[in-house]
């Protein structure tokens, strides 16, 4: 194919998606300016398994241990990957930047989508927080080795603002950048797990049996049930994999959308699940003393695997590998978090939405919303100053928020029976079983998400998920009675908010 028909072609497919969005009641503002890979790039990006697994790594150790962690790994990538499938069909229907709340919005109603959006951007905004926060103390672990540096709360929380910032800089750039970066991260991904599992199965002289790693089972959390505890432990896979609706919250960016980020969603639950694997076995195998693990002075329990297997300086070229794929994640993280917050203000549902939507004539990126995605970060990660359960708790709010969310559109989808009109990437015969296990699964996990998770229950030791649930929707239905009126999601060409003239006036509030 010559070059001229090439780029016939893409401008034709551009065209059409612009066509498509504006059927679904939205006049193109944002670029499009991503391709296929891309998109899959910035989901895979943001499920990071360099950035989850080896964050909650140590979680995974006292809830159940190596067996836990590897086949429960396997078992929750596979329930993932329904639910990922079933969503990649209603986006690939409903291509926009608002993604999860719309799509409730036009299957169920209005009230669906607002709860809907609610929760997603509560679980978006908490991703960062907790991404970034992770990233700081991982830095500081590094620097704690190479400079003796003490990573207190004080200077952890520096980092984790010099962190939020690099990430609002880069996305202020526009997205062609964001997506040059998320290809980068893919192969850095790949890589870095490739370097880090080879590394630690060459290197060190002494490893664990494959009976250990499959079968070992360790309980640090003061329960005495295994099966609650192994339950409990399931949520290290869980928390890695979130965020792949990053796919869907680009489409408006992304050429040949109904296709491209249906499938960006798939292919980065797949690879992630695979690479994950390998990663969590290869870590496991090079434990040298379980319990110093555990208690390591790093204060980062992979760091420690490093330290006992290679020493200073192979250990903190590997925290070296591990801290720039968090910053990748990071990243992509605000990309997604701050569309969701320009498509939410869009329709009217944000405290001061009309400054909020505004995008930049310059980058076509909306400023505003970068800029209010990494402050609420900074606030929700804050209390970590003070409580060292802070962190748990924003990881809380990131898991119970974002894990519900994926679910409502796919159990309105499955409601609405032959009223939906799937786009080309469809399921087919299988949509249906598919979507009721990927109901039945996220049902399942936000109520291991809200219970105990070690004993005795005290204010440091408990489980903040539910509290986090239970305000937000507080929050979501105090601020609905305000809000209604503003609030809607088009239902057709060519208004977001009733009337032409009205549509006008949002293309020409690009500033």
């Amino acid at each position: 194919m010559s070059r001229t028909t090439w780029t016939s072609s893409s401008q034709s497919e551009q065209r059409d998606e612009e066509q498509r969005l504006r059927e679904l009641g939205y006049q193109p503002v944002l670029a499009r300016r991503m391709g296929d890979f891309g998109n899959f790039a910035i989901s895979f990006s943001v499920i990071s398994v360099l950035s989850g697994c080896m964050t909650l790594y140590g979680f995974g150790m006292k809830t159940g241990g190596p067996a836990v962690m590897l086949w429960g790994w396997l078992g929750v990538g596979l329930f993932v990957l329904c639910v990922g499938m079933a969503l990649a069909e209603v986006t690939s229907a409903y291509p926009t930047s608002g993604a999860l709340y719309y799509m409730a919005d036009r299957l169920g109603g209005r009230k669906w989508g607002w709860y809907t959006g609610w929760l997603n951007l509560l679980g978006l905004l908490g991703a960062i927080a907790g991404i970034d926060y992770g990233a700081a103390l991982f830095t500081g672990a590094l620097l704690n080795l190479e400079f003796g540096f003490e990573p207190t709360p004080e200077k952890t929380m520096v980092i984790f603002g010099c962190i939020l910032l690099l990430h609002a800089v880069l996305n202020l750039f526009g997205v062609r950048l964001v997506s040059v970066l998320n290809s980068i991260s893919v192969w850095w991904h790949l890589a870095g797990v490739a370097v880090i599992v080879t590394t630690l199965a060459v290197v060190p002289d002494q490893h664990r049996s494959a009976s250990f790693a499959f079968s070992e089972f360790a309980n640090e959390t003061g329960w005495s049930n295994p099966l609650y505890v192994a339950a409990i432990g399931l949520l290290l896979a869980q928390y890695t994999f979130s965020g792949y609706d990053a796919s869907a919250h680009l489409s408006e960016e992304t050429s040949r959308a109904s296709v491209s980020a249906a499938r960006g969603i798939v292919r980065s639950i797949w690879v992630s699940w695979l690479a994950g694997f390998v990663l969590l076995a290869g870590l496991t195998f090079a434990i040298q003393d379980y319990s110093g693990t555990l208690e390591s002075d790093t204060g980062v329990p992979p760091a420690q695997i490093f330290l006992d297997g290679l020493g200073t300086t192979g250990a903190e070229l590997l925290l070296l590998v591990v801290i720039v794929a968090q910053l990748f994640c990071g990243n992509a993280e605000v990309a997604a978090a701050s569309r969701m917050v320009f498509a939410f203000s869009r329709d009217g549902a944000l405290p001061g939405s009309g400054l909020w939507r505004r995008v930049s004539s310059r980058t076509q990126t909306p400023v505003a919303a970068v800029w209010l995605s990494v402050g609420v970060a900074a606030v929700l990660a804050a209390p970590s100053l003070y409580s060292e359960t802070a962190y748990g708790a924003v990881t809380a709010i990131n898991v119970i928020g974002i894990t519900p969310a994926y679910a409502i559109p796919i159990f309105l989808r499955l409601r609405a029976g032959d009223r939906f009109r799937p786009g080309p990437w469809r399921l087919g015969r299988w949509s249906r079983p598919v979507g009721w296990v990927a109901v039945c699964w996220v049902a399942v996990v936000t109520v291991l998400f809200c219970l105990p998770q070690s004993r005795p229950v005290t204010v440091d030791s408990m489980n903040y998920a539910a509290v986090a649930l239970a305000v937000v929707l507080l929050l979501a239905t105090a601020w609905w009675y305000v809000a209604r009126r503003s609030y809607g999601t088009p239902q057709g060409a060519p208004s977001a908010y009733g009337t032409a003239r009205e549509q006008k006036e949002i293309a020409e509030g690009i500033v």
